[in-house]
């Protein structure tokens, strides 16, 4: 049986020195200098009123009993449920409750509204102006180089990820270009920011992406939103819920586990 030819391309060890170590250097450096900017560019959080503040953990008491009835008693939860739906459409928990029924205000007029989308803004540009410099220096100086070989095998589907920049048919995909170990740095060096700065920094993009998108207590109220309108749909998903509990017969379930 013949055997497929072992792809060999001789390049030049020194383009581990000046290529690769650089490239990831620099990310790991540009890293760091974006945690410390977003540190100092971070503004001090407000301190919520007592009103806000209970509108806010009003909703989350009731996600929380949604999310976790079957834990609850059907006489418990009936009683959460009953609670919870009664205040959300009598609008007790509103922190103004004067103004039910009108439009949210404005938020380009809003202050606090303002300063999150300044926040959300300034992490935005402080993750797109490295990598757009970063990406213009490597095309600019290492576009075309292949500069490592994967020490296990891929299937054809990696080579446009891996081969970026190197327009080639027949190369072993398990070859890489300097442009996809760029690519490469961004999703894998959350374990060394981890490492340098602690598990809660700012350097790693995709940390910071799946922050912006992870459902935050600010989030529930953000700019725009009516907290009457995200109450009573709370006040609708309560009272679809149809109960049950895991522990529900269990001293039956358990005589009939044993005898098996």
């Amino acid at each position: 049986m013949a055997q497929v030819p072992v792809q060999t391309i001789h390049r030049d060890p020194q383009l581990f020195y000046w290529i690769l170590l650089p490239i990831t250097l620099v990310m790991i450096l540009t890293g760091v200098l974006r945690h410390y900017a977003t540190v100092l560019m971070a503004t001090a959080p407000k301190k919520l009123d007592q009103k806000t503040h209970r509108e806010q953990r009003s909703l989350l008491h009731g996600i929380n009993v949604r999310g976790n009835f079957h834990v609850l008693s059907e006489r418990s939860f009936n009683t959460r449920r009953d609670a919870l739906t009664t205040d959300y459409e009598s609008g007790a928990y509103l922190k103004d409750p004067e103004r039910r029924g009108q439009a949210p205000p404005n938020p380009m007029t809003d202050p606090s509204s303002m300063d999150g989308m300044m926040g959300m803004m300034k992490n935005q540009m402080a993750m797109i102006v490295p990598n757009t410099l970063i990406m213009s220096w490597i095309n600019a100086f290492f576009s075309g180089y292949v500069i490592m070989k994967l020490p296990f095998p891929l299937t054809i589907k990696f080579k446009s990820m891996l081969q970026a920049g190197v327009a080639t048919k027949d190369m072993d995909p398990r070859w890489m270009s300097s442009i996809s170990w760029y690519f490469l740095c961004i999703f894998g060096l959350q374990s060394v920011f981890n490492f340098l700065l602690g598990s809660d920094n700012a350097a790693s993009q995709m940390a910071q992406q799946m922050g912006q998108m992870g459902p935050a207590t600010g989030q529930l109220f953000g700019p725009g939103v009516d907290p009457d309108k995200q109450l009573l749909a709370e006040a609708e998903n309560l009272a679809v819920i149809e109960h049950y509990s895991v522990l529900d017969n269990v001293e039956q379930r358990l005589l009939e586990g044993i005898r098996v």
